[in-house]
């Protein structure tokens, strides 16, 4: 009888031990992580375009806090968005969707992405590998949409694609809240040409393409990434130390920090914000910025009692409404996205601009109620006349009869208002061919002053009591 041999504890395991699998490259565990965070703002940009109630733009929504890798998912989104219209077509006609990856579309789209155009050799985890078990057919597919289209080869449908690139100096505003400008060009001039706005304070000026979301300036808030055109607002409306102010319309939340600094940390800002997302961003740029002088209301303005005795005191509203934001559409990469596709670039949604500019007219209405303000700033990110000069003519008349008047933001400013009505040489314009964005400012300011109002309020408040002493003296 043949005995067997022992099995040692060495042979066991090898024969229990299962097969080591590959560990990733740090490389690979970057470009993993990449696709993942760029499939949540895909799927943000895209449900946001459907409803066309976007959380934030792209370049918004990839530089917030969350990301990590903010250059890869950038370029991931960026390029995914470029050839969605292919890449769906491709996996439709390939079938390579079943019922386990279906929830996943947007991951799904940056993964064909990068297998058809991108980094096919960084393909790892299990989304990965379903796509690349159907490489084959994606390929083919690929081919097949190439010879419809009569192109010879993927270089020449990346060619369609290409989009012009925005060549804008990068501003960056400084948060006096936190750290002197002086300071902040003197450390932003180891690495960029800085140079000083001649029309914003604390406004500085580098090189386009300036890539700053990761320096440590940015990330610890004694700098914000805000446009020209965009810190123009705050500034007109030059909210003294000390003041109530509301900003009506405030996520992100820039030109809210803005106003803190303008008040050097003092008085109060009420910063109303109605979508919920959004006011979580407002509230962390706040926070980032160091103003402890915001409160912020997750309401619609438009509820503000302006007869409440907590607002009697409010002496400066900045309303930047919701607006078409066809003036920033092409730094927010709005071309890239569905509604914004090549075949509608000269489209124009007339019904859209109707309702965002009745809207925007209730807001301006609303702010013009309240009893104690002497200046408002009403501005928007549009080209159209209908957001702009529009709707400052169509309260006019409300806005004299409550004792306002336009007022010149920046007098030394080229640019001003189209010539729709007499007094629209007081408005200003930036436009997109000169200042690359178009935007829109209107400032109402009230004709009495604060010591006028109160006489004529004490004496409005006395005139019954006079007409009572008059019938007692008649009596007697």
């Amino acid at each position: 009888m043949a005995r067997r041999k022992p099995v040692t504890a060495n042979a066991s395991a090898g024969k229990d031990r299962k097969p080591e699998a590959k560990r990733q490259s740090n490389s690979e565990r970057s470009a993993y992580f990449a696709r993942r965070e760029a499939a949540k703002v895909l799927r943000s940009a895209l449900q946001g375009d459907a409803r066309r109630r976007a959380v934030g733009s792209i370049k918004s929504l990839v530089y917030s806090p969350t990301v990590r890798n903010k250059k890869a998912t950038f370029a991931l989104v960026c390029e995914t968005l470029k050839h969605l219209s292919v890449i769906k077509e491709v996996m439709e006609e390939a079938d390579v969707v079943n019922s386990k990856w279906k929830k996943q579309n947007e991951l799904l789209y940056i993964i064909t992405y990068d297998l058809l155009f991108g980094q096919q050799d960084l393909l790892t985890g299990d989304a990965e590998k379903h796509l690349m078990s159907k490489k084959d057919a994606l390929q083919s597919a690929l081919s097949r949409i190439l010879r419809r289209k009569g192109l010879k080869n993927v270089k020449d449908l990346m060619a369609l694609d290409k989009t012009a690139e925005l060549q804008k100096p990068r501003y960056v505003r400084v948060n006096t809240l936190k750290i002197d400008t002086e300071s902040v060009i003197s450390e932003l001039r180891q690495q960029f040409s800085v140079q000083e706005d001649d029309t914003v304070p604390d406004l500085l000026v580098l090189p386009p393409g300036a890539d700053l979301h990761n320096h440590p300036l940015v990330k610890n808030g004694s700098v914000f990434l805000q446009g020209k055109a965009s810190s123009m607002p705050a500034v007109a409306l030059d909210p003294k130390p000390g003041w109530r102010v509301i900003d009506a319309c405030a996520a992100p939340g820039n030109k809210t920090v803005h106003l803190a600094a303008l008040m050097k940390g003092e008085g109060k800002i009420i910063a109303c914000e109605l979508n919920k997302e959004r006011v979580e961003r407002l509230k962390n740029n706040v926070k980032l910025s160091g103003a402890t002088n915001v409160k912020v209301k997750h309401e619609d303005f438009l509820n503000l009692d302006p007869t409440d005795p907590s607002h009697s005191t409010i002496r400066a509203i900045l309303l930047d409404p919701s607006c078409s934001g066809s003036g920033t559409a092409l730094e927010r990469l709005d071309h890239l996205l569905p509604s914004h596709s090549a075949d509608r670039s000269s489209y124009v949604d007339t019904a859209r601009l109707r309702r965002l500019a009745a809207f925007q007219k209730r807001v301006l209405e609303h702010a013009l109620s309240f009893p104690a303000v002497e200046r408002i700033v009403y501005s928007t990110c549009s080209i159209h006349q209908i957001e702009n000069e529009d709707v400052v003519s169509s309260v006019l008349h409300l806005a004299s009869s409550r004792g306002f008047q336009l007022e010149t933001p920046f007098p030394q400013w080229p640019r001003r208002g189209l010539p729709t009505f007499d007094g629209s040489e007081h408005l200003l314009r930036t436009n997109l061919e000169e200042d690359k964005e178009g935007f829109f400012v209107a400032l109402f300011v009230r004709k009495e002053n604060r010591e006028d109002r109160r006489r004529k309020q004490q004496r409005t408040a006395r005139k019954p009591l006079n007409f009572f002493v008059a019938k007692l003296l008649k009596l007697v």
